[in-house]
């Protein structure tokens, strides 16, 4: 069981102008000020910065375009909040050493499911942490992917390897669901688990309306990850992800 006190929770600032999630959106400076302000202000434990767009049917934007908005994103979290923990969601590798050496990111997200090798040392040379996303339909496989991949990882150096099953990535609603019900499976790899359900279609596929509606459901399955072996979660509503956490912690705790 992972300890209470490891528990985090990742707040979501998206720079693009065509996240699945269009409240999300945040491009004028006073916009991502704002989304900055209000992670911290709400308690989140790492900020998770994001300037190419992952969802479903995406326009791709070349890097010089990535670029361009993580500087301007992460200039204004640096100024407004200097010692957060920055996550930068790439898959670039040049993307990914500029957060670094120039922003201090720590954590390098790479949705990819670490198709670029060169990734690996950057991250290594910085001794940064990874997140290492699986695009796979089944915990049988995830788990095969999950274990030759962080071999590679590791014999490339870095030290700090988080998991995230990709909920939403190449997958049926049922092959999410599927997933969720094994998570706990993750916990033979002794490592930290991230998930990400946070407003997505799995939920209101499921339930009804729209990504709009989806905060509901987000809390619950976020609360059924914690109880799984989860230790981060990618939320949007940082408040709400926070609170789930906050009374996980105060139930576990009181087990005897």
């Amino acid at each position: 069981m992972i300890p209470s006190a490891d528990i985090r929770v990742m707040g979501i600032l998206n720079l693009t102008p065509d996240s699945f999630y269009s409240a999300s959106r945040k491009q004028t400076e006073r916009e991502i000020a704002l989304r900055v302000e209000e992670i911290r202000q709400q308690k989140g434990d790492i900020i998770d910065v994001g300037a190419f767009s992952t969802r479903p049917g995406f326009t791709a934007v070349d890097e010089d375009e990535e670029v361009s908005r993580l500087r301007k994103g992460l200039g204004i979290v640096r100024s407004i909040w200097p010692d957060a923990v920055v996550s930068v969601d790439t898959f670039r590798v040049d993307v990914a050493r500029i957060a670094i050496s120039e922003f201090g990111a720590t954590i390098i997200n790479d949705p990819s499911g670490g198709c670029d090798e060169r990734m690996m040392q950057v991250v290594a040379e910085a001794q940064a942490s990874y997140v290492l996303t699986s695009h796979d339909d089944d915990m049988d496989g995830m788990i095969r992917m999950f274990t030759h991949k962080v071999a590679e990882l590791r014999s490339a150096g870095v030290k700090d390897i988080i998991i995230d099953p990709g909920f939403g990535f190449d997958k049926t609603v049922d092959d999410n669901f599927q997933i969720l019900s094994q998570l706990e499976r993750l916990q033979e790899l002794s490592l930290s688990v991230m998930v990400g359900f946070s407003r997505k279609s799995m939920i209101w596929k499921t339930v009804g309306g729209t990504s709009e509606d989806a905060l509901n459901g987000t809390t619950v399955l976020n609360t059924i990850a914690l109880m799984k072996g989860a230790s981060i979660v990618r939320v949007h509503d940082v408040k709400e992800g926070v609170e789930c956490v906050t009374l996980y912690k105060k139930t576990n705790d009181k087990k005897v």
